[in-house]
C-alpha cells in the first residue's frame, strides 16, 4: 500500500498526537456460524496465510471450514462473556481510555 500525501500539508501546524487501534477481527458469537463466518473472512486475506492463492483456498473450503469452526467455537464459548467477545471489549476500553486519556 503507497502512502499518498496531502498536497496542502502545513507544517507550521501544532503537532497532534495519533493513535490507531486495530485488532484482526473476532466473531460475532461463540457458535459454529459465526466462527466459519469469521474463519472465512480472516482466513482469506492473503497477509494472514502466505502460500499460493488457489492452493490455500482449496485447503481453507475443503478442509479448514468444514472441520475447525465446531472446535473453535467450543473454545471461543469458554473466554466468551456475557458482554461479547474479550477481545472486542478490551480493545473498546482501551480506545475510550486513550481517548481520554489524550482529551
Amino acid at each position: 500500500m503507497k502512502y499518498i500525501g496531502t498536497d496542502n500539508f502545513d507544517h507550521q501546524q501544532a503537532p497532534r498526537v495519533g493513535v490507531l487501534i486495530t485488532n484482526l477481527g473476532t466473531p460475532q458469537a461463540p457458535a459454529k456460524r459465526e466462527l466459519r463466518a469469521y474463519l472465512r473472512q480472516f482466513l482469506s486475506d492473503p497477509r494472514v496465510v502466505e502460500i499460493p492463492r488457489l492452493l490455500w483456498l482449496f485447503i481453507l473450503h475443503v478442509f479448514v471450514l468444514n472441520t475447525r469452526p465446531a472446535r473453535s467455537a467450543a473454545l471461543y464459548r469458554s473466554v466468551w462473556t456475557e458482554q461479547g467477545s474479550p477481545l472486542l471489549l478490551h480493545t473498546r476500553a482501551q480506545a475510550e481510555a486513550l481517548q481520554a486519556a489524550l482529551a
